[in-house]
Formats: C-alpha cells, structure tokens, sequence
C-alpha cells in the first residue's frame, strides 16, 4: 500500500512563507478530501476548489509582479487543473466516487509534487530573485 501523502518541508517548501502556507493548506484540503465520508466529500471539493482557485489568482499576481516568463504556460497548467477538479466535482455529485477518490489519491499527489518541483520552483526562484526582501 503506497504512503499516504502528507506535507514535508524538506521535500516541499520553497522558501516563500506566504507561498509555503498556501501549499500546506491545500494538502490539508486534500488529505480532507481524501479521507472525508461519502456524504462530507461534495462540501470539501468545494472549499478545496475555492481554495485552489485563490490559491492560483495568487501565484498569477505573483508571476505578473517578477515578470515571469513562462506566465502563459504555468497559468495554462492552472486552468487544467481547475477544470479537472470542477470534473471530479461533478463525477461525486453523480456519485460516481470511486473514479474521484482514484484522483484525489494518486492524480493529485502526483501532479502538486511535479508542479511544485517544476512551475512552482521556477516561480519561487524568480520571485526572489526579484523581491529578495520576500
């Protein structure tokens, strides 16, 4: 059985407090997510989303702010991922909640750890590059 994912500074902070705590609280979320009943589960995709959603506004202000260029393709990723959250969200409404549990176990751990390694690393490193006060 794979280890359950949790949060790990050492594996996944990024050295930006603000941006750090955004991170935690999404795998909160998801671990909520993940191990909430049938019945809690529509709620929290819900907050989890909205908190995804901010989340992402974010980062973009952030990109905007350091002049970041690969912007179009790090807000490109962003779409996809609500769009396919807002998928799931719709699949557990209809009850379809094995396919949705299979995501927020696997799809999701896996793409927030490739993203944060890779978009959000970049992000993090030209950001204080250009705010080193941040």
């Amino acid at each position: 059985m794979p280890t359950p994912f949790t949060w790990n500074d050492q594996q996944h902070a990024l050295n930006l407090p603000e941006m750090d705590a955004t991170h935690r609280e999404f795998v909160a979320l998801l671990i909520r997510a993940q191990n909430a009943p049938d019945a809690e589960l529509l709620p929290i995709l819900d907050e989890l989303i909205e908190h995804t959603r901010t989340h992402f506004e974010h980062e973009s202000g952030m990109m905007a702010a350091c002049a970041l260029g690969s912007r179009a393709e790090h807000e490109a990723e962003h779409r996809r991922v609500l769009a396919e959250l807002a998928q799931m969200r719709e699949r557990a409404a209809k009850g379809r909640l094995m396919f949705v549990r299979a995501y927020l176990a696997d799809g999701v751990p896996d793409w927030f750890r490739n993203h944060l390694a890779t978009m959000d690393a970049d992000l993090a490193g030209k950001y204080k590059r250009a705010f080193p006060s941040a």
